[in-house]
């Protein structure tokens, strides 16, 4: 039996010329993406979004204009994962301060510049394309095998 694709919300959120990234992969302190996470129904979008970055970090944010999908999956599990990413702004909270992800999900999260960015494990491939908005950056990322 074929498991259903979960969808997912995720931020690009810039502040100073950084972008806020997480380490939301249990046991994998290496692999950083952008915050976000499960749709729940019955919910927009942006609506699930918005509750994903109080969760994993204390913010409010508000949520702008989709601007990549991605996916990824791991074929041999039956896993597949479609990903919608918002540009979001900073409405308040403390962007440095220590905040305990309830989930246990997330366990470090940090903004980067571009060039600290690069010498980081991040997924997807064209996260910093789109991030720091390039001409080239994709609208889509296709599939992916998912790293574990």
């Amino acid at each position: 039996m074929t498991a259903p694709v979960r969808l997912a919300v995720r931020a690009i959120l810039m502040r100073e010329n950084r972008l806020l990234l997480v380490n939301a992969y249990r046991g994998r302190d290496d692999l950083w993406c952008a915050p976000g996470g499960g749709v729940e129904p019955h919910a927009s979008l942006p609506d699930n979004l918005a509750r994903e970055l109080r969760e994993e970090c204390g913010l409010e944010v508000a949520v702008g204009a989709p601007c990549l999908v991605n996916e990824f999956h791991h074929q041999r599990r039956g896993f597949h994962q479609v990903d919608l990413y918002f540009r979001c702004e900073l409405v308040s909270g403390d962007p440095h301060g220590d905040w305990i992800d309830p989930e246990g999900v997330v366990s470090h999260r940090r903004w980067v510049t571009r060039a600290e960015m690069a010498g980081l494990r991040v997924k997807p491939d064209s996260l910093a394309a789109v991030a720091w908005e390039d001409g080239d950056a994709p609208g889509y990322d296709p599939l992916e095998p998912i790293l574990l």
